[in-house]
């Protein structure tokens, strides 16, 4: 299986996303600039956390509008895979391949820390048996509050759109509505995620509960491709 990191003008977590996957999973793993147009032979695609372009008009904002950007309604409407983490999912959001939107945390503050989450049974490669019902990651973000009207929060809930939520003792750290810390898209491919999977790989990390999550989204019946 072949993995594509995107590389955006102010991405900082692209070289960890790549170590986790072509170190800690074994992938054949590759770097791919924003400016590019296609993934190549990539079955699944990480947008990593960062400040894409500053976060100077709103976070993946900007970003959005990246011919890369562009690639990844077909690629994900064809299967692919595709995760954004942290600055990932806010452009996943602004780039409308994921619902709601993420504003700024509610104590106004930058909060990075390692978090307690709840998983969500809500895919067959994502739930309880395969990740366990309980993880910690890491976090580092300034604008994680997950916002979605009432109509499309029903909508999630409705359909297992839940990855996993923000639990005690560490307890919600931005004010996301449901203590959401990720979700999915209605076909299960597409995945948006505040905490940081790919900085709890090691044994100097704060868990190493992120290659499970990695391991879970990337290697379901693609691991062979």
């Amino acid at each position: 299986m072949k993995v594509a990191v995107i590389q955006f003008p102010g991405s900082n977590c692209d070289w960890d996303a790549y170590y986790a996957c072509s170190r800690s999973l074994g992938l054949n793993t590759k770097m791919v600039w924003h400016k590019e147009t296609d993934f190549g032979d990539a079955k699944a695609v990480i947008i990593p956390g960062g400040f894409s372009f500053g976060d100077y008009l709103r976070c993946g904002a900007i970003a959005r509008f990246s011919p890369i950007v562009d690639a990844l309604t077909p690629f994900a409407k064809n299967g692919g895979i595709v995760i954004g983490i942290c600055n990932g999912f806010q452009i996943l959001c602004e780039a409308g391949l994921l619902p709601g939107a993420l504003i700024r945390n509610n104590c106004l503050e930058f909060r990075c820390m390692t978090v307690d989450l709840v998983v969500e049974n809500s895919t067959s490669e994502f739930n309880q048996n395969k990740l366990g019902v309980n993880l910690r990651l890491p976090i580092a973000h300034g604008e994680g509050n997950y916002r979605i009207d009432a109509e499309g929060m029903t909508e999630i809930e409705a359909n297992n759109q839940v990855l996993f939520r923000y639990s005690a003792p560490s307890g919600n750290p931005n004010g996301a509505m449901g203590n959401i810390a990720g979700i999915r898209n209605r076909q299960g491919n597409v995945f948006g995620m505040m905490p940081h999977p790919e900085r709890a790989v090691e044994k100097f990390h704060p868990s190493r509960d992120g290659i499970k999550v990695l391991k879970s989204v990337l290697t379901s019946n693609l691991i062979h491709a």
